[in-house]
């Protein structure tokens, strides 16, 4: 059995073995097997041992590489394989002790060093395989990101996004093969990209700019954020229940008759580590709910389609949502199935789901508030107050 670590983990930049430190230069020394992506290997032609190239998809390279525990191993990766990289992809499956690792210069730090730009104050995101909607929550004027991109043609198709949205002004840096001999750093705008043979790999620096709709940061987005049937909790309800759900960073929240998504969409706009997982029994809701999702950035809400409480999802959640299908057995089960701790809002509309919060609340102690609203309407040459149907709201801690 070797020595621990018996992995060693070693970022690349594009100039290959000249931006290795001495650590990483004798791992590659004395490795009895280099395992890397043909382009990796590429940059490293002066190896000694066996060397082997990682397979695609990456995941599908994770068992063989641990199959060879025993032997000294290195892996390659892109710049920092700790920032949008590989590297906890494989150190998930192993104890601290197995593995050291030798990061290079990450592509954000060598496109911010490009730029002139603070990378504390840029958004840094990584869109090899995600949605190009994830952009969306960062679209301000006058915002910058750094986007790294699976390839040439993702760059134009950053820039129709841009566009499409109402950002075509924006600048778009597109940065090449960063710290090596094809290094390239071109501008061009969003709305008029015509840049050709952008090579891989490559980042983008958006400096944004234009007249598209920007998300707002505070909790109770406008509704017609949210494409909907009717079944959707309105913005000012909305933002006092988020107010009352008080999401935290990291958190996990059921939001359950999720009609449109606006309430597990919110939470998880609140922080990017945040979870949710929406249980709606319309399918053409629970549909409609994952585009609302997609299109605001937030792809990761998880719907299951079914009526709760005989659908449930897995797991403990932090906070709890009941926005439709409020009943007494619906309280029961999640009365008895969350443990102390956990944070539970219902909203009621009916005289009937009143009564039953009021009752809940006798028992099991929460606040309830009572959400009267009302609109000024035309009324004649002048105007007046129209009233919406009141919200009762119950919230407590389990």
């Amino acid at each position: 059995m070797a020595d621990l670590p018996w992995l060693t983990i070693v970022g690349l930049s594009e100039a290959g073995a000249d931006d290795l430190s001495a650590a990483a230069r004798q791992a590659l020394a004395t490795a009895d097997l280099v395992l890397g992506a043909a382009r990796h290997l590429s940059l490293l032609p002066g190896l000694t041992g066996e060397v082997r190239e990682w397979p695609v998809p990456f995941a599908d390279g994770v068992p063989p590489l641990l199959a060879e525990r025993g032997r000294r191993v290195v892996m390659l990766a892109s710049g920092d394989p700790f920032w949008f990289g590989a590297g906890t992809s494989v150190t998930r499956h192993l104890a601290r002790e197995e593995w050291i690792a030798h990061p290079a210069p990450s592509s954000f730090a060598l496109a911010a060093a490009r730029l002139g730009w603070a990378v504390q104050d840029v958004a840094c995101m990584g869109l090899h395989a995600g949605p190009l909607t994830r952009l969306r929550p960062h679209l301000a004027p006058a915002q910058r990101l750094l986007v790294l991109v699976r390839d040439g043609a993702a760059v134009s198709d950053v820039a129709d996004y841009l566009a499409g949205q109402g950002f075509g002004a924006s600048a778009l840096h597109v940065l090449e093969a960063l710290g090596g001999p094809r290094e390239r750093v071109r501008t061009a705008p969003a709305a008029a990209f015509a840049l050709p043979e952008v090579a891989h790999p490559v980042a983008i620096g958006i400096e944004v700019a234009g007249e598209g709709a920007v998300v707002p940061l505070a909790a109770g987005r406008p509704d017609d954020w949210f494409d909907s049937d009717g079944q959707l909790t309105k913005q000012p309800v909305r933002a006092l229940t988020l107010s009352a759900l008080a999401p935290r960073a990291g958190e996990l929240l059921w939001d359950i008759g999720a009609g449109s998504g606006s309430i597990g969409i919110e939470w998880l706009l609140a922080h990017p580590a945040n979870r949710a997982v929406a249980v709606e029994a319309d399918t053409a809701r629970a549909s409609r709910a994952r585009i609302n999702a997609a299109r605001l950035g937030v792809d990761r809400l998880n719907i299951l389609e079914g009526r709760a409480p005989a659908v449930l999802p897995e797991g403990t959640p932090d906070a709890v949502f009941i926005g439709g299908g409020l009943s007494q057995g619906m309280l029961d089960a999640l009365w008895a199935r969350l443990p102390h701790g956990v944070r539970l809002v219902a909203n009621a509309v009916t005289l009937e789901s009143e009564a039953l919060l009021a009752q809940w609340q006798g028992a099991a102690g929460g606040s309830l508030l009572r959400i009267e609203l009302a609109d000024a309407v035309p009324l004649g040459t002048r105007h007046g107050w129209r009233a919406r149907y009141p919200v009762v709201q119950w919230s407590v801690t389990r």
